[in-house]
């Protein structure tokens, strides 16, 4: 029993750093159709970024805060210099944020050395709880408390304010918003910017959770967040929330019971659900 709690809880600590992750790429599809494949190269900027910072000044909030500043700076940059020339071009969109994935991963070997990095949990999220016998690791419960309020804000932010409606209004008919006369491109920048930072903070809460990070590993996260958007369908943040954690979990039994398919496993669930749907768990584009 204590084994299977385990699981769970590793499950849903992962879901919840892919849908950080996914979030971000289901925003930018959803209102700016792009389809950008450097979202994980973002991924790995926010992991050693929080890194460098936990080890100068020893503050694992001020570590947060830097690396989804340093996220959104990279977004801005990226949004202006590269996706601003490609938008309506899924071909050269997807090539060219290959190319800036490639690029990213490169410059964080330069920057930050070419070895992974240890990355350690601060001394507050150290450790676990033991409740009735099952053990709760303190970090994993933490991502998962973090993952649901940013789920919940995100929402919140859509559904309730005008900023919100303003996005939801751009993704069904961006014409009509610049006709109204908001700057819709600023709008654009924005939530660009947003994703970029959401991812950064999904990579910042990855390192102490792996214990290690490395230059490559936005690529490995960015193909499951991808498997995730689809399966909950393209621009849908509560079924990004859903297909994240169902990718979670599968992944921690497929791990666990069958570990040379856990890869094949996110595949297949991806599979049966686009027979099923597909659109996706929450069909059309746009949804949230």
């Amino acid at each position: 029993m204590n084994g299977f709690i385990n699981l769970i809880v590793n499950g849903l600590a992962t879901g919840m750093l892919v849908f950080l992750l996914a979030s971000g790429l289901t925003l930018i599809f959803g209102l700016m159709s792009v389809l950008n494949f450097a979202h994980g190269g973002l991924f790995a900027w926010g992991a050693y970024t929080g890194v460098w910072l936990y080890a100068a000044t020893g503050s694992f909030v001020l570590a947060i805060v830097g690396a989804i500043l340093a996220g959104m700076l990279l977004g801005f940059l990226m949004e202006r210099i590269v996706i601003r020339p490609v938008y309506g071009n899924h071909v050269q969109q997807i090539l060219v944020t290959l190319g800036v994935m490639l690029v990213l991963s490169e410059l964080l070997k330069v920057v930050f050395g070419p070895n992974p990095l240890k990355a350690d949990a601060p001394p507050l999220l150290s450790g676990s709880w033991e409740v009735q016998g099952i053990i709760f690791i303190k970090y994993r419960l933490f991502i998962i408390v973090v993952g649901a309020l940013v789920y919940g804000g995100l929402l919140f932010i859509l559904k309730r304010t005008k900023i919100g409606l303003i996005v939801r209004a751009g993704v069904m008919n961006p014409e009509m918003v610049q006709a109204l006369g908001i700057p819709i491109r600023r709008v654009f920048t924005l939530v660009f910017m947003v994703g970029a930072g959401l991812a950064a903070l999904g990579g910042v809460l990855l390192a102490p959770y792996s214990g290690v990070i490395f230059a490559e590993m936005g690529m490995q996260f960015a193909i499951l967040a991808f498997i995730v958007v689809v399966i909950g369908g393209m621009g849908s943040i509560q079924g990004s929330a859903l297909a994240a954690l169902l990718v979670g979990l599968s992944g921690a039994f497929m791990a666990y019971y069958v570990p040379d398919l856990s890869l094949a496993g996110n595949m297949l669930l991806m599979v049966i659900v686009l027979l099923i749907k597909p659109s996706g768990l929450f069909g059309a584009k746009g949804g949230t």
